[in-house]
């Protein structure tokens, strides 16, 4: 269905929002925004609400399938003018989750587990968000890919991801069970990469509540949504393949020139399967057996 803006939706199409898992697409530039779509609708979300340029085509099975509504997500603000009113506007207690075009959602099992039944177990743990990691993925050959994108040939950074104590800006001291996650082409690359990032965390999988507001750093204003597990066990946490690093390094002309080729020793081939990203300390089953 589509709708003439995100006031008309939130006026005539909340009923898209009454069973999760809801998922929200935000669509920056065309780059593969089909496949992120389709990606989505096979991991099991209920509905699919797509933010995009009106120029953006879709085939009628498709565009049949999903809540569309134009936006541009380039502006400043755009995520949390976005997001914010989506999950005010949800019954309490549904399950969302973000991202951007192209990126994909993995989690531990989910070539035969849905993202239902992933949230049906995190829900019986107690808890009301989940971490993802953002794990960057680039084309090989930048002559053949100059927009970085190649998603049969695609590479990921093995190695070179590290955490850091998140300090609460009140007392200095460290925040509980919070971490700032490092690593992937944003450290490789830093120098051309804005301090604040530089992150690779985003709490993408979350339950609404009255008065949740996602803030700019892809943190919520709740401190426990941003924590990484509960208190007692190690929780599920899941991994966004994305090549939205990659796209923004290459598009950027302050980068691009510098940047010939995203390999490195430590760069292997994705094979877009979740036992490489478990295997890789990339996302954590917890007790999910």
């Amino acid at each position: 269905m589509n709708y003439a803006s995100l006031d008309a939706f939130l006026a005539e199409g909340t009923a898209a929002l009454a069973k999760g898992p809801v998922a929200l697409i935000l669509v920056e530039d065309l780059v593969e925004a089909e496949s992120t779509i389709r990606h989505h609708l096979k991991a099991g979300f209920r509905s699919v609400l797509v933010f995009a340029p009106e120029r953006l085509v879709l085939p009628e099975d498709l565009a049949a399938k999903i809540h569309r509504i134009p936006r541009d997500m380039h502006r400043p603000g755009a995520l949390t003018e976005t997001v914010n009113p989506v999950i005010a506007a949800a019954p309490a207690d549904t399950w969302m989750y973000y991202c951007y075009n192209a990126e994909y959602l993995f989690h531990p099992f989910c070539e035969t587990r849905s993202v239902q039944e992933l949230l049906a177990f995190h829900t019986e743990e107690r808890r009301r968000s989940m971490l993802t990691y953002v794990v960057d993925l680039y084309a090989p050959d930048l002559a053949q890919n100059p927009n970085a994108v190649n998603l049969r040939d695609a590479m990921l950074d093995r190695a070179g991801y590290y955490a850091l104590a998140r300090p609460d800006p009140a007392t200095g001291h460290a925040r509980e069970r919070q971490l700032d996650f490092f690593g992937g082409l944003r450290w490789r690359f830093e120098e051309h990469i804005p301090v604040k990032r530089r992150k690779i965390d985003r709490i993408a999988l979350f339950r609404t509540r009255p008065g949740l507001e996602l803030r700019r750093d892809n943190t919520f204003n709740d401190e426990e949504y941003n924590t990484y597990s509960c208190p007692w066990h190690h929780n599920l946490t899941a991994a966004i393949a994305s090549f939205r690093v990659a796209k923004a390094l290459k598009f950027n002309p302050g980068s691009t020139y510098d940047i010939a080729d995203f390999r490195w020793y430590n760069s292997v081939p994705f094979t877009w399967h979740s036992q490489q990203l478990m295997d890789l300390g990339l996302m954590e089953p917890g007790q999910w057996f």
